[in-house]
């Protein structure tokens, strides 16, 4: 009597913001040793988290992208949004469930971080209970980001506070105003409002805008120097802090 399959392990793989030579060691491992390589990507691209590890995928494993039904055809407090999404991840826990059960172990890539604001989190969240899971932290793109400026990010006490740019206007301006230092995350179409804030506050001199942190095309400015009304996926603006500092 042959014995029972092993059921496959799934890795949650952390890729740091962009920089290919900030992936982990860790995170090199698990990928050359997963015979299934698994990505997010929008519908016809190649996917940013496949990009950085694109001299690292060794030859003959399955790949495995996970195609966003919708990215920003609809506002993502739509109803229909998080309809879209919800049977995306149902039927992505799905697909890597069949590769777990056949005993095959599956990387799943994360641009930054799995469990900071990845999409990592949502199949993980209906597959931990049923299967082994290793997950593998990385660089946030936060991170990456605020050491481009060369500023550094918190001192003494501060508290850092980082805030998704979808807020509405008042509660990031409330939520700004309490921040000793702060980062804007999930820009886009939200930077007109997140700027206005700034102004409002008068805060817009002690920020940076970054766009694609640490990848080959980055840009870095002081935030008073962004014109633009949009800001691309891959960018964040940051407010260094200015608590206590050392002697």
């Amino acid at each position: 009597m042959s014995a029972p399959l092993t059921k496959g392990r799934l890795y949650g793989v952390g890729l740091g913001p962009g920089d290919p030579e900030l992936i982990t060691l860790k995170a090199l491992n698990a990928i050359k040793s997963s015979p299934v390589i698994a990505w997010f990507a929008k519908a016809g691209r190649k996917g940013h988290a496949r990009t950085i590890v694109e001299t690292y995928i060794p030859q003959g494993v399955i790949e495995l992208p996970l195609y966003y039904p919708v990215t920003t055809e609809i506002p993502f407090d739509h109803p229909d949004y998080n309809d879209a999404l919800a049977r995306f991840y149902d039927e992505s826990a799905t697909e890597l469930a069949t590769h777990l059960d056949e005993g095959r172990d599956v990387a799943l890539l994360c641009e930054g971080d799995p469990l900071f604001y990845g999409s990592f989190m949502h199949p993980y969240m209906r597959l931990k209970d049923r299967y082994e899971v290793t997950i593998c932290p990385g660089v946030t793109g936060m991170s990456g980001c605020w050491t481009a400026t060369g500023i550094p990010m918190t001192w003494g006490d501060d508290v850092l506070s980082v805030l998704p740019g979808t807020l509405p206007r008042a509660e990031l301006l409330r939520r700004l105003k309490m921040a000793d230092a702060a980062v804007i995350m999930k820009i886009g179409k939200n930077f007109q409002k997140i700027r206005d804030v700034f102004d409002e506050l008068k805060l817009t001199d002690r920020a940076f805008y970054i766009e694609r942190g640490t990848m080959v095309n980055e840009r870095v400015m002081p935030l008073t120097s962004m014109t633009e009304g949009a800001a691309p996926y891959f960018s964040i603006i940051v407010m260094p802090g200015n608590g206590r500092r050392p002697q």
